[in-house]
C-alpha cells in the first residue's frame, strides 16, 4: 500500500478510489421520545374547544382531561381565569397551587407532583 498518495496514486483512483477517506459511521437508534406539556394559561382556551363538544362537570367544576389529550404535565406557565378539575399525569407544584387558587383541583395520576 505504498505509495498511494504519491506514484500509485493513478492506480488507487482507478482499482480503489474508496481507499482513503471516512466510509460512513453508525448512529446508535435513538427513541422518538415527546413529551407533550402544556401551561396553565391555555387551559381556558382548551376548555372553550371542549365546551363546544359538551364537556363533563363534577361536583360544579368543568373537567378537562389532559392525558385523554395526550399530555403528559401540566406546568405553571401563565395564570388560568376560570376554575377547572384538571386529570393529567404529572404537574409541577407551580400549576397545582394557581389551579387551587382559581378554585379549582388537580387530580394527578401518578404517584406525586413534581416540582
Amino acid at each position: 500500500m505504498a505509495g498511494l498518495k504519491r506514484h500509485k496514486k493513478s492506480w488507487m483512483l482507478k482499482y480503489d478510489p474508496e481507499h482513503f477517506g471516512r466510509h460512513g459511521f453508525y448512529r446508535h437508534p435513538v427513541p422518538d421520545v415527546v413529551d407533550r406539556w402544556i401551561n396553565v394559561r391555555d387551559l381556558d382556551e382548551l376548555y372553550k374547544g371542549q365546551s363546544s363538544r359538551g364537556s363533563p362537570s363534577e361536583g360544579g367544576l368543568p373537567v378537562i382531561d389532559l392525558s385523554a389529550l395526550g399530555v403528559e404535565k401540566l406546568l405553571g406557565g401563565g395564570s388560568v381565569r376560570g376554575a377547572y378539575k384538571v386529570i393529567v399525569q404529572r404537574a409541577t407544584a407551580s400549576a397545582v397551587k394557581k389551579v387551587k387558587e382559581a378554585g379549582g383541583q388537580v387530580e394527578i395520576l401518578s404517584k406525586a407532583a413534581e416540582s
